[in-house]
This record gives C-alpha cells, structure tokens and sequence, in this order.
C-alpha cells in the first residue's frame, strides 16, 4: 500500500486518471430508480484517493472547469439569444424566479443556521444541483481579503456540504416534480401531454418506438399501367399528387436505370420508386400501377445528413410553410434537434436559428435544400481549436473584470467569463457553422470529463477533512438541503401556471430546465409518458446555466 502511495504522490497524473476511472464507475450505480452519476462518483472517487494526501496544481483545476464552462456555453448559446425573444418571456420569467429564489432561500438558511461562506456555496450547488457554483465560488473565495488556511478551510467545505446535499436535491426534485406538483396543480401528466399533443398537432402521441404517420416514409417501386400518367413530366406528376406528398426517386425506363429530373417524361411500362408515407402507400398509390420488386432499382444510395438553420428567413417559419415553398423536396426529415436535445415535431413545429435537421435523400436533394436552409454538416470529427482555446483566452479576461454592488465586490472570474464567451461563440457558430465546428462527441469529453475531473480535484483537496467539516456541519444540511431543493419549485410552479398561464406539460418541462437538471426533465418525459416537456426545457435550461454559475460569487458575497 505504502508503494502506491508513494507512487501516486510523485505522479499525480496517475491519481487523476485513477480517480475518473472509479468516479465513472462508482457513477453507474443505481439506488432504486436514482443514479448516482459522475458528478457525485468523481467527488466520492476524489475523496476517498484524497485520503493519501496526493497534491494536484490548481490549474489543472481551472483548466478542466473552463472546458467545461466553455462547452457549456456553446451548447446553450443559441437558445439564449433565441429565448430574448419576446414570444418566450414566460419562460424567461419563470427561470428567473426560480433561481432568484433559490440564491435567497440559500442565503436565508445559511444565515438562519449559521454556516460559513463555504458551507453556504456548498448547500446551493448540491441542493439545487449545479456543480459549477463550486468553481465560482471557490474562485471568489480566494479573491477574499482572508489567510490562506482560511481560504482553504472555506473552499473545502464546499464539496463536503454539495455532498450532503445532492443526493437529497437530486432525488427529492425529481420525487416533487413526477409526484407532488401534479397533484398540487391537480392535473394528470399522461391526460395533458395527450391534450397538448392534440392541439399541436392533431395527433396523439404513440407509444416508445412508433411515430406519428406523417413522418414514417417508406420507398417502394410501381410500374405505369395507368394511362393517366403517361407522358407526364416528373414535376406534373409530383404536382398532381402534390396532396399525397409523393416523391419520385429513380426510374427503370426499358430496362434501364435513370436518375429523373424535373423535365423527364413518364412512359408507359417504366417502373417509378416511389417515396411516401406510410399511410398513403397502403391506401392511394395503387392508382399509379401494380407495386413490382426491382431489388436492383430500390438499391440506390441514401445521404444521411444534418443541416443546421441559418438562414434567417428561414427561421420562424413552420414545417408547413416550408413544405409549401417545396424546400424539402426529395427528402425525409428524421429528428430535429435544438440545444442537444431531440424535441418533437408536425407541420405546425417552428424552426429556430441553430437548430439541426436530421434528413435523409440523395445528396443532390441535401445540398440543394442546405443551400436555402443553412449549414450541410458533413459530419466531421475535427474541433476548431483555435476557436475554442480564442474563446477561452476573451472570456477569462472579461471575467478579470469586477463590479462593486451595495458594497458587494462581484467578479464571474475567468471561469465565468469562459461561460460567457461560450454563449456569444455558440450563437455565432448557429449562424455562421462554416468554422467554429465543436463535435458532439468532443462537446461530450469536454462537459464531462471537464467537470469530473474538476469536481474530483475539490474532492482530492477536500478529502483529509472531509469526515471531520460532515460531523460539523450536523444533520441540519438534511433541512437546509429539502427546503432549497423544492420550495422554489413550489414557488415556480404556482407562478407560471397561475401567473404565466402555462401549459402543465411546458411547466414542468421549464422547471427542470431552470434547474439545469436532464435527469428531471427525464423524469417528467417518463411520468407524462410523452416527449413534450422538452418544448418548455431549452430556453431555462439555457438562462439556468448562466444565473445558477454567475450565484457562486454572488453567495459568496452575500455570505461575507
């Protein structure tokens, strides 16, 4: 034992990769219907190496919470600007009281229980799950005008309080929000997300694994027998049938193979590959001729692509109104996503600046309809670097900057301006994709393997002392930890649905957003049995991420 020890503390690069591997791990572990993630595995990981004493640098600290803080940023940047909107200001609002009373409620039980700076840093990022008050705080409070081993006893009883009020934070939003708000709203999960599907889009939604008609195409081949077709141009004949949505792929014209243009002429015996929806395969297209299998013909390459929006004449406009405009012709629209998250979508669905479409068709269809709707991803697997490490550099000198407010000192420092500067540069990639590529594979190693190994550091600092700042804080943080966690939801649920008027479905979805919580927002798809929470998620989630980090500093001054 003795050796590893030895070991570690001269290669500290091995004690932090040691810690991600058990951190990853501890994280995959299930209590109940609860995960414990890799947020709270690596902190756990962190403490337990931490008891061997092993000293990190701090940059390395900095550097892995800044990647995270960056990547954080770019993914939420277009929704941000999006939601500035006027037509989301509900959402906006809500987001803002929610987190306004949980920085308050976080203030007030800290100072009614009498918590130092750290503890009180600590109650706010476990208790309403936001890790990156951590970062924040520990930065402002080595800004204070304190001793060192005072800085260091505050900084690490941050993780020791987080610990200890996760867990309860985690577990109990989730348990009010799939629970007890419905029935305080007195409303049915299931009942309201199958009425607000109706109303958006005239449908019901289906159980997991089947999609609504509209959007299930299928390919098969017909051969003309109907003389009403022959000697049709292929753009009559997609007009004459423009109601069914048909699309001609390909044809075998006297035995041969042809790729049709607008102008190609249909004769008589030629067999057409026909792509339609579901629905109207089985019930109109028998007037064309007899469906025939030509495995050869129906053999023919399909791109599978992403296309993100960026033409602003594009944006705010519906699928319906696209669909009219022909902008989508010869293609199939698979998944849209907005902010990394797959929402559901009709005819009625409108696009926003920066969202990605998911189509399938040949490639001269992608490329043409790419070329009037925004950006054609061809899928890459390169990150621009010099974006990111230019975005990293003008956002910590922006977070060099301090403001002084009622005799409160308030800095982001240079992880909050990281943050800052990762909105404005995930905006300006929405609009203009062609540089600033970040992968969403990379995006994935930045935001949690950033975070991890950050937290996990606090963890290995915090870890000699970490038993004895839980003794000292008591059983109290169980208190303090439920009453963060939920009452500012109670209070975000009873403004948004009787102030704001929101839907329950969108409400609850907002709430978990304003939370910066997936696991809520999963929670709440899974209870409505339905994908529209995700409606109310993006913009929150997106103005959450940036109130709840900028609090670490402002908690921190507050407290001193």
């Amino acid at each position: 034992m003795s050796t590893i020890t030895t070991i570690l503390r001269e290669h500290p690069e091995l004690a932090i990769f040691l810690m991600l591997a058990l951190g990853f791990s501890l994280g995959r572990i299930k209590i109940g219907s609860f995960k414990i993630g890799v947020v709270l595995g690596t902190l756990f990981a962190g403490v337990l190496i931490g008891q061997l004493v092993i000293e990190v640098p701090d940059i390395v600290k900095t550097v892995f919470f800044d990647l995270f803080l960056f990547a954080t940023g770019y993914k939420v940047g277009p929704q941000f600007f999006q939601g500035l909107k006027k037509n989301a200001f509900p959402q906006l609002m809500l987001t803002v009281v929610i987190c306004v009373s949980c920085l308050l409620i976080a203030f007030a039980m800290s100072k009614f229980l009498g918590y130092d700076v750290g503890t009180a840093a600590g109650l706010l990022a476990g208790a309403f799950s936001e890790s990156t008050i951590i970062g924040t705080a520990s930065e402002s409070i080595n800004q204070l005008p304190i001793s060192d081993i005072e800085k260091s006893n505050l900084i690490h009883n941050i993780p020791v309080a987080y610990a200890a009020t996760y867990l309860i934070g985690a577990t109990s939003f989730v348990f009010f929000m799939t629970t007890i708000a419905p029935k305080l709203l007195g409303v049915n999960l299931v009942e309201e997300s199958q009425k607000l599907s109706q109303s958006l889009t005239g449908e019901t939604e289906h159980e997991p694994g089947i999609d609504s008609a509209y959007r299930r195409w299928i390919i098969r081949a017909y051969k003309i027998t109907n003389e009403k077709w022959i000697g049709l141009t292929i753009a009559e004949f997609e007009e004459i049938n423009s109601n069914l949505g048909i699309i001609i792929q390909r044809i075998r014209h006297n035995g041969s193979l042809i790729e049709p243009t607008p102008e190609t002429v249909i004769s008589k015996d030629d067999v057409l590959v026909v792509m339609a929806q579901h629905g109207i395969i089985l019930t109109s297209l028998s007037v064309i001729g007899p469906e025939v299998l030509d495995e050869e013909l129906l053999s023919f390459p399909l791109a599978h692509m992403e296309i993100t929006v960026t033409n602003k004449d594009i944006a705010g406009k519906t699928l319906r109104e696209l669909r009219k405009e022909r902008l989508g012709e010869g293609l199939l629209l698979d998944k849209i996503t907005r902010e990394y998250h797959e929402i559901p979508f009709d005819l009625n669905t409108e696009l926003h600046r920066g969202d990605v479409l998911k189509v399938s068709g040949k490639l001269l269809h992608v490329e043409k309809a790419a070329k009037k709707v925004g950006f054609l991803d061809r899928l890459s697997s390169e990150t621009d670097i010099i974006f990111l490490g230019t975005g990293i550099v003008l956002g910590g000198l922006i977070g060099l900057l301090s403001v002084t407010v009622f005799d409160i000192t308030i800095t982001l420092t240079t992880s909050g301006g990281a943050l800052i500067m990762g909105l404005i540069f995930g905006w300006l990639h929405s609009r203009t994709p062609v540089f600033g590529r970040i992968p969403e594979a990379a995006l994935w190693v930045f935001d949690n393997v950033g975070l991890a190994t950050f937290i996990g550091l606090v963890g290995m600092a915090a870890g000699p002392s970490f038993i004895s700042g839980l003794k000292e804080i008591g059983f109290s943080i169980i208190f303090a930890g439920l009453s963060v966690a939920i009452i500012p939801h109670i209070i975000g649920l009873f403004f948004g649905r009787y102030v704001l008027k929101m839907n329950p479905v969108i409400l609850l979805g907002a709430q978990t957003g304003a939370g910066t919580s997936t696991i809520g927002l999963k929670a709440v798809q899974d209870a409505s049995e339905s994908k529209f929470p995700v409606l109310g998620y993006t913009i929150p989630y997106a103005l959450g991420n940036i109130l709840l980090t900028t609090w670490g500093p402002v908690i921190v001054g507050l407290m001193t």
